[in-house]
């Protein structure tokens, strides 16, 4: 593979070789350092929004209908859609994207699934540098679409600048939307199905929580948009919202903050992968499997983890 041409033609925007990145991002190829050093240098200048919220809310349609409004204001737009895996294959049970096909011919649009492959948090080990990808390829905006939110699904906030958690009449009360540890990841609130009957209610009770929180001075307080996405109603104020809270970040120095924390959690996770690939290496899984049957037969955890880091400061 010649990889300087490809990250050569993903600098300039080219679909296929962006596509071809993201596709070695998943697989984990061998040529993927070398992408990533080449890549690295002009990545950090697109901004990157989560959608995130419970199975039914209506992710699918209102990221299509962010990728409209974005359009009409100018702006280029990936959409990265983590789904879930499928037990068969391991890829994207929705890598079909149906409801994104309206955007399907626009060249200011990239649209690619990733399948989460049963990684806790509703997205993928490879979403970090798949957006690095986008980012250098030159989108506006990266928008991630989850899987959807439970109580440990909350890992967007970690990889997004500005993270949407979307909430929907009928969906439950603000209690479990407050069990889900949604109020702490929100950046934006945006009600969906907003023409249902207690939509009201639900915005209602969503702002009631929103003001309960503590704040310093100066802190912002996340708005609660009411959107009809099917019809593309509310949609323009909601990302009025997004343009406001990217303003505040910039402002106040919390963009950078944000980012820098994400580049440790990226590195971290990279040097944990290559500490087990290592590991696996010096003991193979048959040693790791005889010492948990010690462990589990009443001998101390702590000793034979001490025996894997004697191994791999031996190797």
């Amino acid at each position: 593979m010649d990889v300087p041409g490809l990250v050569e033609r993903v600098l300039r925007g080219e679909r296929r070789a962006v596509a071809r990145a993201v596709s070695l991002v998943e697989n984990g190829a061998p040529q993927l350092r070398e992408v990533m050093a080449g890549l690295a240098p002009s990545a950090g200048r697109a901004r990157i929004v989560g959608l995130t919220g419970a199975p039914g809310v209506g992710k699918s349609t209102t990221t299509s209908a962010l990728t409209a409004e974005l359009r009409k204001r100018g702006r280029t737009v990936a959409v990265l859609a983590v789904d879930p895996s499928s037990p068969f294959s391991g890829g994207a049970l929705l890598g079909d994207r149906v409801r994104m096909q309206d955007h399907a011919t626009d060249p200011g649009v990239f649209i690619r699934s990733m399948a989460s492959r049963g990684h806790l948090g509703g997205l993928s080990w490879a979403t970090p540098h798949a957006l690095r990808v986008l980012d250098a390829a030159g989108f506006d905006t990266v928008l991630v679409e989850t899987v959807g939110v439970g109580q440990a699904e909350v890992d967007i906030a970690g990889h997004a600048d500005t993270t949407v958690v979307l909430a929907a009449p009928g969906m439950g009360d603000g209690i479990q939307a407050a069990k889900a540890g949604v109020l702490e990841i929100a950046d934006v609130f945006a009600v969906n199905k907003a023409d249902r009957e207690g939509a009201r209610a639900t915005v209602r009770d969503l702002r009631q929580m929103v003001a309960m929180a503590e704040r310093e001075t100066g802190e912002w307080k996340p708005p609660v948009a009411s959107t009809v996405a099917s019809a593309g109603e509310g949609v323009d104020e909601l990302l009025d919202h997004l343009d406001k809270h990217a303003e505040y970040l910039r402002a106040s120095g919390l963009l950078a903050r944000r980012r820098r924390a994400r580049a440790r959690e990226e590195v971290e996770a990279i040097a944990m992968k290559a500490l087990r690939d290592r590991l696996a290496d010096v003991h193979g899984h048959d040693a790791l499997d005889r010492l948990a049957d010690e462990v589990v037969a009443g001998a101390d955890p702590y000793t034979a983890a001490d025996s894997l880091l004697k191994a791999l400061n031996g190797a």
